[in-house]
C-alpha cells in the first residue's frame, strides 16, 4: 500500500495540536455572491520595542493606558482571510507554517475546524513575503501545502525578495526573513502569477499597492458596488498606534518606516471616505471591522 506523506503530516499535525491553541472562524462578512471570513493561524508575541521604540514617550503612555498595553511584549492575532464565491476558495496569505515563532502555524487546523482541507484551496494571494504570511506555503516535507492552488504575488514584492542580492542589502536582523522568502518563492516559481497595482487578480478582487511595511506590500479591495471590504495585510498592523497616530514611525517592523507612515495616512483617509469595511491580519477579534475618525486620528471597531 502506498502511503501519502501529506496524509501522514496531516494526521500528526492534527493529533499534536488538537488540544493546543484553539483555531476557528472568527468573523465573517456577507458580500452577496461571496463571503469573507477570517480564520486563525495563531498569535505572534514580539517585544513591544519593535512597535514603540522610536515613538514619543509621553503621548505613547496615554495610548498604552487607553488600550491596556504592555511595555514589555505585544501579542497579536494572525488572521488569515478566506474569500469564497462558490467557484473559488481563496486564502490571502499562507500563515507561518511550522518553522516560525511559537504560537503561529495553526492554519491547517483552522481549516479542518470549518470543514476544509488544504486541497480545497483554489488560490493563495499574498499581501507580502514576511514569514508569518508566506512561510506556511511549504509543509514539513518542503512540499507545497496547497497542492491544488494557483499562487499570486505582486510583481514588486516578487522581484525584491527573489533577487539574490537582497540578502546582502537588508539589515542583519532581516537576513533570515530574506533567505526564507527567497526559498519559498523559488518553490512557487512554476506556479506563480504576478500582478501590479490596480490589477483585478480574480473576479471581484483588485490589488492596491500599499508599500512601506515591505517594498511591494499589497492590500486588496474585495467586492463590488456598495458592499466592499479592504484586506489590509500589515499596512495597519495594530489596532492602537497605527490608527491613533498613523504618522508615527515604527522602525522595528516597517522596512521603510517613512513610506509606511505616509501609506497609512493616505489609506485611512480612503477607508473612511469610501466607507470600506476592513480586514487586518493583526487586528483583534478576527480583524474584521469599521474605521471612524477620532480627533486627529482614527479608531478601529470590530463588527
Amino acid at each position: 500500500m502506498l502511503i501519502d506523506r501529506r496524509e501522514i503530516l496531516k494526521t500528526s499535525f492534527v493529533g499534536a495540536l488538537s488540544f493546543a491553541i484553539p483555531s476557528f472562524t472568527l468573523s465573517q462578512v456577507d458580500l452577496g455572491s461571496a463571503t469573507i471570513s477570517t480564520i486563525s493561524d495563531g498569535t505572534i508575541t514580539l517585544p513591544s520595542s519593535l512597535s514603540f521604540g522610536s515613538m514619543p514617550s509621553d503621548e505613547l503612555e496615554v495610548i498604552l493606558r487607553d488600550f491596556n498595553l504592555s511595555k514589555g511584549t505585544l501579542t497579536r492575532e494572525c488572521n488569515i482571510t478566506l474569500y469564497d464565491n462558490g467557484a473559488k476558495k481563496v486564502l490571502f496569505d499562507a500563515g507561518a507554517g511550522a518553522d516560525f515563532l511559537s504560537g503561529t502555524g495553526n492554519l491547517l487546523q483552522s481549516l479542518e475546524t470549518i470543514g476544509l482541507s488544504a486541497d480545497d484551496i483554489t488560490d493563495v494571494i499574498f499581501t507580502h513575503a514576511h514569514p508569518d504570511h508566506i512561510w506556511g506555503v511549504l509543509d514539513d516535507f518542503d512540499d507545497l501545502t496547497f497542492q491544488n492552488a494557483e499562487y499570486h504575488v505582486g510583481k514588486t514584492e516578487w522581484e525584491y525578495w527573489y533577487d539574490p542580492e537582497t540578502v546582502n542589502k537588508v539589515r542583519e536582523d532581516r537576513i533570515s526573513i530574506a533567505v526564507g522568502a527567497k526559498r519559498r518563492l523559488e518553490a512557487l516559481e512554476g506556479n506563480i502569477h504576478l500582478f501590479d497595482n490596480n490589477d483585478e487578480i480574480i473576479d471581484g478582487v483588485k490589488a492596491l499597492l500599499t508599500p512601506g511595511h515591505s517594498p511591494g506590500h499589497m492590500s486588496f479591495e474585495v467586492g463590488k458596488l456598495s458592499e466592499r471590504v479592504l484586506i489590509l495585510g500589515d499596512v495597519l498592523n495594530n489596532h492602537h498606534v497605527a490608527f491613533r497616530k498613523p504618522g508615527w514611525i515604527s522602525s522595528g517592523l516597517d522596512q521603510d518606516p517613512t513610506l509606511a507612515a505616509d501609506t497609512r495616512k493616505k489609506l485611512l483617509e480612503k477607508i473612511v471616505s469610501d466607507q470600506l469595511k476592513v480586514v487586518g491580519f493583526h487586528l483583534p477579534n478576527g480583524g474584521i471591522g469599521n474605521v471612524e475618525r477620532k480627533g486627529t486620528g482614527y479608531e478601529f471597531f470590530n463588527l
